[in-house]
């Protein structure tokens, strides 16, 4: 996959990957420079802000990704509930895929900035946000009311973030499955 991309996006996707799996304390520039199979000079070049501005555009670069995978599960099922346990089951697909590694592709990079670089904190604000506006556009087009629909997309993504993170630590899609299936519990209990 490196050899196909553009010098931009393979130095995006590898320090995304990276500080996935390490975070952002535990990439350094050189090692994303050497997985991309680019010079130094071009990272820097590509991203005059440093690790500070990759790491921000790792983060959106991260966001785009997630979001088309959120995007494409919710849309796979009519109705929510069972969108979200598909959801779930793929989040579950992806962490088993990679050997319970990749994770939530900006948790890490977020609990090592936050407070600290403030435009990093934006853009997994940002990102955050848009995760939760996709979950609440299908609940309301499914019918449910406003401020249901924000409330439950911030518990969707509140709980499959936890899940997630207790996947990769017991290396099981149990905890994906299980969130998936009391989601939708919660779903259809405001129907």
């Amino acid at each position: 996959m490196v050899a196909t991309l553009g010098t931009r996006a393979r130095i995006l996707d590898v320090a995304s990957r990276l500080m996935m799996r390490q975070g952002y304390e535990g990439t350094a520039i050189k090692q994303i420079a050497t997985e991309a199979q680019v010079a130094l000079s071009s990272v820097y070049h590509f991203f005059p802000g440093g690790k500070q501005g990759l790491a921000t555009e790792a983060v959106r670069h991260a966001d785009e990704h997630f979001a088309q995978m959120l995007q494409d599960a919710l849309a796979s099922k009519d109705d929510p509930a069972e969108a979200v346990v598909a959801l779930a089951w793929v989040v579950a697909e992806y962490l088993r895929d990679s050997d319970w590694q990749d994770g939530c592709p900006i948790t890490a990079t977020a609990l090592e900035t936050v407070g600290r670089i403030p435009e990093i904190q934006q853009a997994v604000e940002v990102a955050f946000e848009r995760w939760r506006g996709l979950v609440a556009d299908k609940l309301r087009r499914s019918g449910f009311a406003e401020a249901d629909a924000q409330e439950l997309a911030h518990t969707v993504i509140n709980t499959l973030e936890g899940a997630e993170l207790s996947a990769q630590v017991s290396r099981t899609p149990e905890p994906m499955e299980i969130a998936g299936r009391h989601l939708a519990r919660l779903i259809n209990s405001y129907r």
